[in-house]
């Protein structure tokens, strides 16, 4: 089985934007460094809106050299970016950007949410790309809910959504530049069962809800994740309450990592270049949105 390196807490709770209040859970200038090619992990744990007249949410902020995957558990998020391309997601729905060489997007809550107010939960991950993927053409995947695999655990233990990846035999619908297995986990109250993660490459489980144990030893906690040894496949996981978790499974990407707010390349140069680019308008815009919105500012989302 996968040994189990340290069990993290997520620090303090900050604001995205208006819309979204988060507690990362790692960073690509901490505990990210040891979980490529997984670089950030911001939760919007569960917080109620009431409704207001303007949309909520983060304005137009640029991104390059990675992908920002976003999974909505509850309430609904609008996308635009500078490619043209935009949509909303809800819950059970996945938004998979590729930034690659360049992008400006902002993200709300819904307009219909906005005018009704609810509850919103979402998870923000970021995804490196190799080096030789960094300046890809942006493009933008909508994962609806209908389109993700869901499979049963044995014994009614739960299930598992398959959003990149493989899980007995039924694949994710991403698209994605390594190898990498991105799940939602549910885990019904004293259900169990065993994972696999193949040797050599990374694995992060983050507890999002309920309190788990992990191959009969060490006890997670909502808000935790837990961090494996690279070495070794098997993870057995037996929930204590209803639990949802989010399983990170990837080949590493043995690269330089370097990292200036939104945009994480490969050295010092390509940062300079990216912030040079970006303040010539290289990344291009996005069109006055009828809601409004913030000017562009490099600033992560």
């Amino acid at each position: 089985m996968k040994r189990i390196l340290g069990v993290y807490s997520a620090p303090r709770q900050h604001w995205v934007g208006d819309g979204f209040p988060v507690r990362s859970l790692f960073g690509y200038d901490g505990l990210g460094r040891q979980l490529s090619p997984f670089l950030l992990l911001d939760h919007a744990a569960p917080t109620r809106f009431e409704p207001a007249a303007q949309p909520r949410g983060v304005g137009q902020h640029p991104h390059r050299g990675f992908e920002t995957v976003t999974i909505v558990y509850q309430g609904e998020v609008e996308h635009r970016d500078s490619t043209g391309a935009g949509g909303l997601i809800g819950p059970g729905d996945v938004q998979w950007m590729t930034a690659g060489g360049g992008i400006i997007h902002e993200e709300f809550h819904s307009r219909e949410f906005t005018r009704n107010g609810g509850t919103v939960e979402m998870a923000q991950l970021w995804v490196n790309l190799p080096a030789k993927d960094k300046m890809t053409a942006p493009r933008y995947q909508t994962l609806l809910s209908a389109q993700i695999p869901s499979v049963d655990l044995p014994d009614g233990a739960g299930r598992v959504r398959v959003i990149a990846g493989e899980f007995d035999g039924r694949r994710g619908p991403a698209l994605t530049f390594t190898p990498m297995d991105v799940w939602d986990v549910r885990i019904a109250k004293d259900g169990a069962g065993r994972f696999e993660a193949k040797d050599g490459c990374t694995l992060a489980l983050v507890v999002m809800r309920g309190t788990v144990l992990i191959n009969g030893n060490d006890v997670a906690r909502e808000g935790q994740l837990v961090h494996f040894d690279r070495a070794g496949s098997g993870v057995e996981i037996e929930a204590n309450s209803d639990a949802v978790l989010l399983w990170l499974s990837g080949e590493p990407i043995d690269e330089p990592v370097v990292g200036y707010g939104p945009f994480v390349m490969n050295s010092e140069a390509e940062i300079r270049q990216a912030v040079a680019d970006f303040n010539s308008g290289r990344f291009g815009r996005i069109p006055p949105a009828q809601h409004g919105g913030t000017a562009p500012q490099t600033q992560a989302a």
